[in-house]
């Protein structure tokens, strides 16, 4: 059949003798075939070796979903995104398609030399295209369908919230819609409006090429006739269909209002309320005339109206969209700020502060109890007894150091702080796990069969009483009191079970890329483990050996599987190695943050897994957030920014869609087990709209909060990167009157570390006293801007055991003459008592290192803690705490442990101590008792009585009495019954002492 665009076959005809090869020529040499062979085979290649890769990423991600039980996560989001891809790539393929084919279909005849046509230059083209055009036009369909169907792939989160959207139970203050609308179903609705205008668009751009390549549309013709009608239907259809689109748009605007950034405040301001949103219904409803008119033209063929129309929309658009707004924020709002935009701050503050729950924050004026002069350090001792003199960060070394074993072991550079129940007491302890650190490997044995079959795991925990008082926590020391360690008399942690915990570490956060694990042909274990024995015989040497027998990891036996991940590691080894066998398995994305994200991708996870030993196991302990920014009237801000300080820099939140949120919540408790890797996800906070929407989602991915054991219970705990958010928000969100608000006069700021001075202070995890009870808190100040006066004081119940868990209070000062960290840490640093003392260490081989700067509320007035370091300069030195800093009622204090740095903050003053600093003796005691002993020896002496008359000894035995009594009184509030006996014996026997002397 031939075409319009067929050349006659004359002598000039393609048939003609012109033609090459044709009659009156001569053909020409064919170009030899071997170099296109090359090219394509090397394509054809390359094209496989990219499919392959493709295939062994998606296959050995569906066998890591597997063998962690997740792989109904992996199958939903396939499918969703499976879905989401045909059906808008599928919509816009048929789009293109129908535009380009009626575009063709009703092109107009056409010939080259046709009386009246001018020459447009696209002979040849039509010529070219015409024999191919439905090849052109599937080709040009599945081009733009696979960029739509990709685009939207990435809408699987928005979708899925659209699909299984769940109401707040409350409404934004404006239009009145439930709080869901705008989290789980405005933001797809977006995304359909958008796409139904890319496809107008794409069409149109179609429609328009089509046409211009085949005649439909011709520049040069005269006004009128540049385009034929069925161009014209098919340009004015997808015009008016991107104007309706366009209406649409502009009405959902409005409801984005609520969660637009101002320049002062997240959520509608005057100018949006009174310029703004009318702008936007107008132009609504001038689009949708638009649209009308576009239509009309299918009809009226004039291209007037139209036109018309939309000169008319642009000039609304720009003078209801941008003039007017900018003169009512310019004449109207800004002269008046406070008056204007006082009534919608009021909102804002509102939701901002129900959005972080910053509302169930408890205020109160600070005002405690003053201490009587009688007995002052003993009750003093008492309340600061478990304050934290471990510093995380500093003493991570020292952990190294001493209890590293093995160069290629290491811990965290951070350490974590968690509580245990030990002997019945609560005690604060500092701890990291002793991770597999392979580049402290020699270099000559870095070998492939080393580095994944031999050094594959780490091995046990590495803990440390906080406060530096050894087990039985009556003393203070100054070293180190290990919990948890090599030393036969270091395993508290692992004396809560029978038969101890399983300590080796394949899942960490240090752990390798990937490693191969599993039994071998003759039995023989090759992994490399960790031993106590000092011994280096046979039997000894074996004892080291251990085989990997967890649930864990991917079994590699088969070739195909082999293979997928020789490709996927780029390892040949995997496949050729005698190493792999049928039994192998291999262990990969091993990190429990990690893998917590990729169980749960809906979930940003805190930034600081922390470790614990329950039931026998190794377990990190993750928590899990639902977040978004779309939180009507709430204040958006950089999650990143609200949780930086001086010992996070890098958060990485990954799973975040957006970096910046107006809703927070701690909805998910997550664990990973160190050694088979089990993640397991509980429910924490069972009112949470977008948990319960993603547990839609993910039918059975997440487990009731009732299935959580108790044993976990005991170290759940508040989480930092809330508390740190809540914290940012909170400095400014304290202040409920919207005319403070914007003076900025009652703004607070979190303080900068003393020892980071571009970082905040991190917040601190340690025991706080409340009314005599020992509080396992969460704790941080704010300081007044500039001025580094102390302003308040944030703590939460962190105890998840405690029906108080999540109770944050915020105790503010009344007045602003109390001195903030930096202020405090700069009065510590040059006191001339404490530069005496550290004069030895400032002139030798010594670095000093200051350790984190606690504040603490005690009785009425707050106290700074500030361990202090000293490390010598050579390779094998570690820190070691030398003295303790102490501030209180402004007075500074330096001392070996806490107790005598305090004694000496209190200048020394027996009135006030209570008589000499329990820790450190004054006299010598006398070479025979003046009492019986008592059944169980004491942790340390009693003070003899000072020398003088009678009267005077007396009075020393009866102050030494009221000192012993309120230890007891002490001990009696924090549970510890056998020290408040003996307290209270030794007390009896002083004051039989002095009724003695007095005859």
């Amino acid at each position: 059949m031939s075409t319009p665009f067929d050349r006659p076959s004359g002598p000039t005809g393609p048939q003609g003798p012109q033609r090459p090869g044709g009659p009156g020529g001569q053909r020409p040499a064919a170009p030899s075939r071997r170099p296109g062979a090359l090219v394509i085979t090397a394509i054809i290649l390359i094209l496989l070796f990219m499919l392959l890769s493709g295939f062994a990423s998606f296959w050995t991600d569906r066998l890591w979903f597997k063998s962690v039980g997740y792989s109904e996560v992996f199958t939903t989001l396939l499918l969703t995104r499976i879905g989401l891809f045909f059906v808008f790539a599928g919509l816009m393929a048929a789009t293109v398609a129908v535009t380009m084919s009626m575009a063709y279909r009703y092109r107009p005849v056409l010939f080259p030399g046709m009386p009246g046509l001018p020459d447009d230059g696209m002979d040849r083209y039509r010529e070219l295209l015409s024999p191919r055009m439905g090849w052109v036009i599937g080709g040009a369909a599945a081009v733009m369908g696979l960029f739509a169907g990709a685009s939207a792939t990435g809408q699987w989160r928005s979708y899925s919230l659209w699909q299984h959207s769940e109401s707040f139970g409350s409404t934004d203050p404006y239009f009145g819609k439930d709080i869901g609308f705008y989290v789980f179903q405005l933001p797809f609705w977006h995304y359909l409006v958008d796409y139904v205008m890319a496809l107008a668009v794409i069409g149109l751009l179609a429609t328009i090429l089509m046409n211009y390549v085949f005649g439909g549309i011709r520049l040069s013709a005269r006004a009128g006739e540049r385009l034929t009608s069925a161009a014209q239907i098919q340009v004015s259809a997808l015009l008016a269909m991107f104007v309706l689109a366009k209406a649409v748009d502009y009405w959902l605007d409005r409801f984005d209002l609520v969660t637009s950034s101002g320049s002062i405040f997240t959520g509608m301001g005057y100018t949006d309320d009174k310029a703004v949103l009318p702008a936007k219904e107008i132009l609504a409803g001038i689009a949708i005339v638009c649209a009308g008119l576009f239509l009309a033209n299918i009809w009226r063929r004039t291209w007037l109206l139209p036109s018309v129309g939309v000169a008319l929309f642009a000039l609304s658009a720009i003078i209801l969209g941008l003039v007017v707004p900018t003169l009512v924020q310019a004449l109207q709002v800004n002269p008046n700020v406070p008056d204007r935009e006082g009534p919608y701050l009021e909102k804002n503050i509102e939701a901002t502060r129900e959005a972080f729950m910053l509302d169930q924050i408890e205020e109160e004026q600070f005002a405690g109890t003053p201490i009587p002069a009688d007995g002052r350090l003993a009750a003093l001792d008492g309340i600061t007894s478990s304050v934290p003199l471990v510093d995380p960060k500093v003493a991570s070394e020292t952990f190294q150091r001493q209890q590293q074993v093995r160069p290629y072991y290491a811990v965290n550079s951070v350490l974590d702080v968690d509580r245990y129940e030990l002997d019945g007491n609560d005690r604060a302890i500092v701890l990291g796990v002793r991770e597999l650190d392979q580049s402290n490997i020699a270099s000559d044995n870095q070998t492939w069969a080393n580095l994944h079959t031999v050094y594959t795991h780490g091995n046990g925990v590495i803990a440390a009483y906080a406060n530096q008082r050894p087990e039985d926590d009556e003393r203070q020391s100054s070293t180190i009191q290990w919990a948890e360690g090599q030393a036969a008399n270091q395993n508290a942690l692992g004396t809560m079970d029978p038969e101890g915990y399983e300590s080796r570490v394949y899942y960490g956060e240090m752990s390798p890329t990937y490693s191969v694990v599993g039994t071998r042909p003759n039995g023989n274990s090759i992994e490399l483990d960790l031993t106590t024995d000092s011994g280096t015989d046979a039997a000894e040497e074996q004892d080291r050996l251990t085989t990997y027998d967890g649930a864990g990891g991917v079994p590699i036996g088969n070739v195909f599987t082999k293979l997928l991940y020789a490709i996927k590691y780029s390892e040949p080894n995997l496949v050729l190695s005698g190493r792999v066998d049928s039994d192998s398995k291999i262990l990969y994305d091993r990190n429990p943050r990690e893998m917590v994200e990729k169980v749960a991708p809906w979930l940003t996870v805190d930034s600081d897994p922390f470790p614990a030993v329950i039931d026998g196991k190794i377990q990190w302990i993750l928590d899990g957030y639902t977040t978004t920014d779309k939180y009507p009237g709430s204040q958006r801000a950089s999650f990143e920014s609200m949780t930086q300080d001086a010992l996070q820099d890098d958060n990485a939140f990954a799973t975040l869609p957006t970096d910046e949120v107006n809703y927070l919540r701690n909805s998910v408790k997550a664990t990973v087990d160190a050694y088979d890797g089990t993640v397991t996800l509980y429910q924490w906070d069972e009112d949470d709209p977008i948990l319960k929407a993603w547990s839609a989602v993910f039918p059975g991915t997440v487990q009731p909060k009732d299935q959580i054991p108790d044993s976990l219970m005991d170290h759940l705990r508040y989480p930092e990167d809330l508390f740190k958010a809540q914290r940012y928000q909170y400095q400014r969100y304290h202040v409920t009157d919207p005319q403070s608000w914007l003076e900025g006069s009652e703004r607070w700021e979190a303080p900068k570390d003393p020892q980071a001075t571009d970082k905040v202070q991190p917040p601190y995890r340690l025991f706080t006293d409340q009314d005599g009870t020992q509080v396992w808190s969460l704790t941080s100040t704010y300081v007044w801007p500039k001025r580094d006066k102390l302003a308040a004081f944030m703590e939460v119940d962190s105890d998840a055991t405690s029906d108080s868990y999540g109770k944050i209070s915020v105790k503010e000062l009344p007045d602003e003459g109390t001195d903030g960290p930096r202020l405090i840490a700069n009065q510590l640093s040059t006191n001339d008592e404490v530069r005496d003392q550290l004069l030895p260490y400032t002139q030798g081989d010594a670095d000093i290192l200051y350790g984190n700067l606690l504040t603490l509320p005690v009785a009425d007035d707050f106290m700074y803690v500030q361990p202090l370091y000293t490390r010598r300069n050579n390779e094998s030195a570690f820190p070691v705490l030398t003295f303790v800093l102490v501030s209180y009622k402004g007075n500074v204090g330096i001392g070996t442990t806490l107790t005598s740095a305090i004694s000496d903050s209190l200048d020394g003053d027996t009135a006030s101590t209570g008589g000499t600093d329990p820790g450190t003796p004054t006299e010598t005691p006398t070479e025979t008792p003046t009492t019986s002993p008592t059944e169980s020896p004491t942790a340390e002496p009693s003070n003899p009585p000072s020398g003088g008359g009678t009267q005077a000894q007396i009075r020393d035995l009866l102050q030494q009495a009221e000192t012993k009594f309120n230890q007891a009184d002490e001990a009696q509030r924090n549970g510890n019954t056998v020290k408040w006996a003996r307290l209270m014996e030794e007390a009896r026997q002083l004051i039989e002492q002095a009724v003695n002397l007095a005859g």
